[in-house]
């Protein structure tokens, strides 16, 4: 499962993104995930996870 992006009204239509606004949706063929945290005073993260294929 695709966890949303909240408040997501307006997406940008020339960036071609697979965006899941607002609702869930179900994923079959997910390889691979990121996660962003952005904190205060440059305490910022990424995560990429991806499928191990062995």
């Amino acid at each position: 499962t695709a966890p949303p992006t909240i408040n997501l009204d307006n997406p940008d239509e020339q960036c071609d993104l697979d965006y899941v606004a607002n609702v869930a949706r179900k994923v079959d063929n997910l390889d691979v995930a990121m996660s962003n945290s952005f904190g205060f005073g440059g305490h910022n993260a990424s995560l990429v996870f991806k499928k191990y294929k062995g």
